[in-house]
């Protein structure tokens, strides 16, 4: 930056000199008939322009390079940041804002860098460089020059000020319209299949008009800008004009000044007439660096424990009076949960939709904290653990089963980057997915498109336990990660992970999981309303028992 701002400097410097020396080749070279005068100035000018020239090739150089790398940086502090919110943190934002702060806001403030290295500080120091010259050359004419300068510096910033208001209302609809783009082509699908193209194309004509007519506002603010600058100068212009036939009649200037502070006037014009881009550029990148602020300023997952040194063994879990609710909510989810599960037991917990199943497992690997008690895994309370160990110490396989653009075999190194290929055959026979993969054409290369779209549900389910079994975890927690399966399959599927040396915490809603299970939780509205094997709760709980019934009826409760 700074060897980007000298040679910026260095080519106003040359021209800034230009006309005062053209003065000088007039007034005390042409006029006095001094060819030797002229031809020495007219030597000094050609020098002065060819290092000028060398100067803007090593500032576009620089500027550019500096941007770049800035740009670089910034977008890397940013997706550090998001990697490192909490799940509260990260809820506040939709997913098509971040990703519009990560692309668009970034490159507007990489724009601005380049070009404040190039022209958008110039553009300022030149006029007041070239109304300082004119006072150098002729204070007289020089005053006349600047006499309407202050209004233009007034119009400048209320413009300046309403644009910064326009872009970032622009960057905001830009965010809806990203979010509404990602919606549609995640349910595409859905949309063909009930033939809502049309009001889908409605609803995004009118998104797509509120972004188009906030930046025709924008726009029209910015091309308004530069015919009044135009007006202000031209006017500037003449009085000076007008001031200098008196003046050359009086003897009270040289005609060579005249010349000089007229050019010094165009170079002010020149500099005024970026005024209208740089403005623009200005309010776009302050909207977007506020909107940058916003993430690079929030809290991020605190990791300050040390690493705890353990025996490699399955994980235990205990729950201790534990309550929890969302931030910015009054209601509780689960209240006052306590259970404990013991090393290689096979838990399973049910309940109806909203029970708080789901939320009570995302407190293990500490995906949100605790209210009021404490979990504990290995009898470690999770507050007290290095949150990368404690994550490494679970498998988790979510309710809907994420993959990644890539291959198969990309998929599942995801689990663990350092596992050797016998691991990752191991763990796809385990989940009783190898023999599907070898049956593709390109088998363990087989390309699964984005989020898995080539494969079908269960497909994609098994290799998403696959996946978590690659990392041998202490801990494995299913989120309802086997709905998708056949009954002949997942009973494969139990029977093999019942000879993986890991406490397994299943949700589920089938009875037929339940009944392989060492014991089952039942909650029900964030409470616990039954624990014990299939057995005893068929016994000693009615909602088990209604559960039960409706399956067994061909029936299905909704998770």
């Amino acid at each position: 930056m700074a060897i980007a701002l000298l040679c910026m400097l260095t080519e106003l410097t040359v021209e800034l000199l230009q006309p005062f020396f053209i003065s000088k080749v007039i007034d005390d070279g042409i006029v006095m008939e001094e060819l030797d005068v002229v031809w020495l100035y007219l030597g000094v000018m050609l020098s002065l322009s060819l290092v000028s020239f060398i100067a803007g090739i090593i500032n576009s150089y620089f500027a550019s390079f500096v941007a770049t790398n800035f740009s670089y940086d910034l977008r890397l502090a940013i997706f550090k940041r998001i990697q490192n919110f909490t799940l509260t943190t990260l809820s506040k934002f939709p997913t098509s804002s971040l990703i519009t702060r990560l692309t668009q806001d970034v490159l507007m403030t990489e724009m601005l860098l380049y070009m404040s290295l190039r022209i958008v500080l110039r553009a300022p120091l030149l006029v007041i460089g070239s109304l300082v010259m004119s006072f150098v050359v002729n204070p007289t004419l020089g005053f006349y020059l600047s006499v309407l300068t202050p209004f233009l510096l007034i119009f400048l910033y209320i413009a300046a000020k309403h644009g910064a208001k326009i872009f970032l209302r622009v960057q905001k609809r830009l965010d809806k319209l990203n979010r509404f783009i990602q919606q549609n082509l995640e349910a595409v699908r859905l949309i063909k299949a009930n033939d809502r193209a049309s009001f889908e194309n409605n609803k995004f004509f009118e998104v797509a008009g509120k972004l188009k007519n906030d930046t025709v506002s924008g726009l029209r603010l910015v091309e308004s800008i530069l015919p009044v600058l135009l007006i202000i100068m031209n006017t500037s212009l003449l009085i000076v004009i007008w001031a200098s036939s008196d003046l050359l009649t009086a003897g009270n200037v040289q005609i060579g000044e005249v010349v000089a502070v007229i050019n010094y006037g165009l170079r002010m014009q020149g500099g005024f007439s970026m005024f209208a881009f740089i403005i623009i550029a200005y309010s776009r990148s302050k909207a977007s660096s506020e909107r940058m602020n916003a993430v690079l300023d929030l809290p991020i997952t605190e990791n300050n424990h040390e690493t705890i040194n353990q025996e490699a063994k399955a994980g235990s879990v205990r729950f201790s009076n534990v309550s929890f609710k969302y931030p910015g909510s009054t209601r509780y989810v689960l209240k006052d949960i306590s259970f404990e599960v013991a090393e290689n037991e096979n838990l399973v917990i049910m309940g109806g939709t909203g029970s708080g199943k789901s939320t009570l497992i995302s407190l293990i690997p500490r995906m949100y904290d605790v209210v009021e008690g404490n979990v504990y895994v290995n009898d470690i309370n999770v507050q007290d653990w290095n949150e990368e160990d404690l994550r490494q110490t679970i498998g988790y396989v979510p309710q809907s089963a994420i993959l990644f653009s890539g291959s198969i075999y990309e998929n599942l190194l995801w689990g663990d980057d350092e596992a050797l290929h016998s691991d990752i055959i191991a763990s796809t026979e385990k989940a009783q997915i190898h023999e599907n993969i070898e049956g593709f054409d390109h088998q363990y290369k087989t390309i699964v498109g984005q989020r898995g779209v080539t494969l079908s549900g269960g497909q994609k389910q098994r290799l998403s336990i696959a996946r978590a079994l690659v990392r041998r975890p202490s801990i494995l927690i299913l989120d309802d990660s086997t709905s998708a399966l056949d009954i002949k399959t997942e009973s494969a599927l139990w029977e093999a992970l019942n000879e993986e040396k890991a406490t397994r915490i299943v949700i589920t809603q089938k009875i037929v999981t339940a009944e392989r299970a060492d014991r089952v939780i039942l909650l029900d509205d964030g409470r616990i309303s039954a624990t014990g094997t299939h057995s005893e709760l068929l016994e000693k709980s009615e909602l088990y028992r209604r559960i039960n019934a409706s399956q067994n009826e061909g029936g299905h409760i909704d998770d």
